[in-house]
């Protein structure tokens, strides 16, 4: 396939405006952005943007997409309540049917949100797989180890899911990750140690999300989370850790010693009452920050809009100054620094060459207008109602409210509710 966009404002990659341009993706690549002189040829369609803007998809850069099951079920609970008396008991009776057709409910609540690629961590990978590969989707599947699991076989999944199908790891990617240093033990620390160093890969975890966290592995350790992961040799290719909301200075001092990333989930972070993490502090230190919306489950919602709102605005309170991170900076955590932290390098910023992974933002809404600095409106102002198309891999998978996933959006609804239905009265 062949597409012009023609007529719009283009958020380059220096993350600048650039108006009346028009822009070629051809097949899954971007091919061509500019004025219109060099730009005639056969289209298999033209879209006319009228002065709407292009923007690189949004990277959800730590989810547990299928956890749209328990949305709106497991409220107003600490952490430890909401893990243990809700979540972990309903999670055993998940079967690989429901991690599919959840998953498959999340990606249409993505694509609705502009968000192309998530970084998913849960069970069952082979059911997220295929549910990314039929919506045509993109992913980066994370082991989510534990001492608990019934079948621990990274070796397998690494091999089987980096080249699923024949994908060659263009929409399907894995990643090497453990659930949490209080789910796992020495035997599971050591084996994933021995897996990264093997494939000279990086890895990612859950780290320091509530102070309960942190003080509980100290008091066993004498040693912080990111201490026990650095001493294990879990970072020794990279990687990063998710919600870093406790994270001590020494922490920091090992992020910037193996160039991890920070992963900040506002939403699931404030909704817990689990923390705000030290945004400003983490960027000042040049360590790479970029944005997830978590599960469902937590967040009730994968809204990256509302992530984006929270994350300048918590950090504004959390630094006591209103100027303390610019619209311009949250974007790129939204974006390109996604990217970075999951070692895509042709991705996360629209540019002749990359993947053609664009979202187009309709800011001809009353919430838009009327119409000034667009990267502020976008952070401060814009929702998912602003999503007027989103494409993945030069396919557009939503547009004007429609699905283009190979699935019927309404039997999609009808499953999902059936099978939660079913899951409840097991």
């Amino acid at each position: 396939m062949k597409i012009k966009f023609e007529n719009a404002n283009i958020l380059n990659e220096n993350f600048e405006i650039l108006s009346n341009q028009v822009l070629i993706v051809n097949n899954n690549l971007i091919t061509y952005i500019g004025n219109d002189k060099e730009s005639s040829g056969e289209y298999d369609r033209i879209i006319d943007c009228k002065n709407n803007y292009l923007i690189p998809t949004f990277i959800n850069a730590h989810s547990h997409t299928a956890m749209v099951f328990a949305r709106n079920i497991a409220d107003d609970l600490s952490l430890f309540d909401w893990h243990n008396n809700i979540i972990f008991p309903l999670e055993k009776k998940l079967t690989e049917e429901d991690v599919y057709y959840f998953t498959i409910l999340g990606i249409m609540e993505s694509l609705s949100s502009g968000i192309s690629l998530s970084f998913d961590m849960y069970m069952y990978y082979y059911s997220i797989a295929d549910a990314y590969l039929r919506t045509g989707a993109r992913v980066n599947i994370l082991e989510s180890l534990t001492k608990y699991d019934k079948k621990i076989a990274p070796h397998e999944y690494y091999k089987n899911l980096n080249n699923y199908k024949s994908d060659n790891g263009n929409l399907v990617r894995y990643s090497l990750g453990l659930h949490a240093e209080y789910t796992n033990d020495d035997y599971t620390f050591k084996l994933l140690r021995d897996v990264a160093k093997e494939y000279k890969k990086p890895c990612y975890m859950h780290n320091s999300e509530t102070k309960k966290e942190v003080d509980e592995c100290i008091e066993k350790y004498k040693m912080t989370p990111t201490e026990v992961f650095e001493k294990y040799g879990l970072f020794e290719y990279g990687g990063g850790g998710f919600h870093c909301i406790y994270l001590t200075d020494n922490d920091i001092e090992i992020f910037k010693r193996h160039k991890l990333s920070a992963v900040i989930n506002s939403g699931s972070n404030v909704k817990l009452a689990s923390g705000i993490a030290r945004v400003k502090f983490f960027l000042d230190n040049n360590i790479n920050v970029c944005i997830g919306t978590d599960g469902a489950a937590s967040n009730n919602a994968l809204d990256f809009f509302r992530e984006m709102y929270l994350t300048s605005v918590l950090s504004k309170i959390e630094q006591n100054n209103p100027a303390s991170i610019s619209a311009k900076e949250i974007v790129k955590m939204a974006t390109i620094n996604g990217a970075k932290c999951m070692g895509y390098d042709n991705l996360g910023i629209l540019k002749e060459g990359y993947l053609a992974d664009i979202c187009m933002i309709d800011v001809d809404k009353p919430n838009m207008c009327p119409h000034s600095d667009f990267l502020k409106a976008l952070v401060y102002s814009a929702g998912r109602q602003n999503v007027k198309l989103t494409m993945v891999d030069g396919k557009i998978l939503y547009e004007n409210g429609n699905f283009f996933i190979n699935e019927d959006e309404e039997y999609i609804y009808k499953k999902c509710d059936e099978l939660l239905k079913n899951l409840i009265s097991r």
